[in-house]
């Protein structure tokens, strides 16, 4: 038996523990873990890291292009013999080394331009990766936000039904007692159907919302995840005291969307000129540097020939008396070695390389004319980033200002609304009012107190919305 109790109490402890263990995440946490695990994030950083490389490419364009080369080739058969220059039947081996120089002296400022145009292109992936961090943080606060909303929701509910409760206990008593008719308990009753079944509602919301956020994070254990939402008030700031203009001016500077557009015009207007250097001349310096080494013997003499010591070279004209010259057979001797043929074989060239188009086929202007357009499409492009940004940024403070005083009309609705409850409450125990009207007071006071919590949170997020345009970052 005691054995029984120990298990059954260390059971218990390992559950408390194991519940006590589950971590609550705090708004600040969960928008950190979204910006370390979201995968559109992650893939924007492979496109930084390829703008990068980009870039390094650029830069490679400045420096000179060095390549070498190697070849061994035999030749079997009827060859002209490099020896002797005579067409014999034979095998041969013959190695070849080359190497190359090649270095651009101008190319219209294409190489230049490259490189500005690399250097923006890994801006604008930047400004690109922190605008999503943007968007993706206010999605995570207002999936938080929506999970407090709901939560808030299901303690009104279940406030409100506990009340409902007291209230109907009450009123049994006062009809065992006869001092109120059987009818009266029935209101009471249905109203609290009713919130029974807005509770389970407001649990299914509550559950729903938080495998939302949780998905949004890429987490799958919903089971264990939890948010901070205790004692979650109304941030203090002092957004609304600043003008909109003033916040706008702030957003053109801080705001990612503006500076892609700005970005995007500096590269179309490097895409411009790299268009119109390509209609200019270029300018290109060589150097090569080859050698070569043969199996085949040399040359190390030569001597008449014993068998046929004179040769037939032609005719005189006149008297057609043949021309003979003496016949020599040429003496070979072994190969050099590799490394002296390779020394005494060498050769050089160097020389510049001037390219000026003329013509060719209008590629050039069309290019160069599309890429104007290109600079004109971003130019208007940003423009219409800038409008759209200032009408955010005034409606965002209008909903944020308007939310402000729905809050406060909430809440004051509610005040009043508990002060009529409490009237009707009294004048309920003394049986001047009827449940009907009493419940009627009473529904009111559960939609004020429904109002304050809907009108609490939508206050909280564009709040934050409008202090993001002004660059502060969402925290607790």
């Amino acid at each position: 038996m005691k054995i029984r109790i120990i298990i059954a109490s260390l059971g218990l402890f390992i559950s408390a523990t194991s519940f006590a263990q589950v971590k609550k995440w705090t708004l600040e946490e969960c928008v950190n873990y979204a910006l370390e695990n979201n995968i559109s994030i992650q893939q924007s950083l492979l496109d930084a890291q390829s703008a990068e490389y980009n870039k390094k490419g650029a830069v490679g364009n400045f420096l000179p292009s060095v390549n070498a080369n190697a070849s061994h080739s035999w030749n079997i058969g009827l060859n002209q013999d490099i020896t002797t220059g005579i067409l014999v039947n034979q095998t041969t081996q013959n190695t070849a080394l080359g190497a190359s120089v090649g270095v651009d002296i101008f190319r219209g400022l294409n190489n230049l331009n490259q490189l500005h145009k690399a250097n923006l292109q890994i801006l604008a992936n930047q400004y690109q990766i922190d605008g999503m961090k943007d968007d993706i943080s206010l999605m995570v606060a207002n999936a938080f936000l929506q999970i407090l909303f709901n939560k808030e929701s299901l303690k009104v509910a279940q406030s409100q039904h506990q009340l409902n409760l007291s209230e109907l206990k009450r009123t049994s008593s006062l009809i065992e007692n006869g001092q109120l008719p059987e009818g009266e308990i029935y209101d009471l009753e249905a109203n609290a159907a009713s919130l029974e079944q807005q509770i389970v509602v407001a649990q299914n919301n509550v559950r729903l919302s938080t495998i939302s956020l949780a998905q949004l994070l890429l987490i799958s254990d919903y089971d264990n995840f939890e948010i901070a939402s205790d004692d979650y008030d109304i941030p203090a700031s002092a957004i609304l005291d600043t003008n909109p203009g003033e916040i706008y001016m702030k957003a053109l500077q801080i705001r990612n969307e503006v500076k892609i557009s700005e970005t995007n015009v500096e590269i179309a207007e490097k895409d411009y000129d790299l268009s119109v250097g390509g209609a200019m001349p270029t300018l290109s310096a060589f150097y090569s540097f080859n050698t070569r080494a043969s199996n085949r013997g040399i040359v190390t003499g030569s001597e008449i020939d014993p068998d046929n010591p004179t040769q037939v070279i032609g005719q005189v004209q006149n008297s057609g008396d043949n021309v003979v010259a003496p016949n020599y057979n040429v003496i070979t001797g072994s190969a050099d070695p590799l490394y002296d043929q390779f020394k005494f074989n060498k050769g050089h060239s160097f020389g510049l390389q001037l390219n000026i188009p003329i013509f060719n086929g209008f590629s050039n202007h069309v290019n160069m004319q599309r890429n104007r357009i290109n600079l004109e499409k971003a130019k208007l492009n940003l423009e219409n980033t800038k409008i759209d940004l200032e009408s955010n940024v005034y409606q965002a403070y209008n909903d944020a200002t308007a939310a402000a005083k729905a809050y406060t009309a909430a809440d004051k609705t509610q005040t009043a609304r508990q002060q009529a409850y409490n009237y009707a409450e009294e004048r309920y125990g003394v049986g001047v009012i009827n449940t009907f009207e009493f419940t009627q007071t009473k529904q009111a006071l559960e939609a004020a107190q429904s109002e304050v919590v809907r009108a609490k949170f939508d206050y909280i997020f564009k709040l934050k919305v409008l202090e993001f345009y002004f660059g502060i970052p969402i925290t607790e």
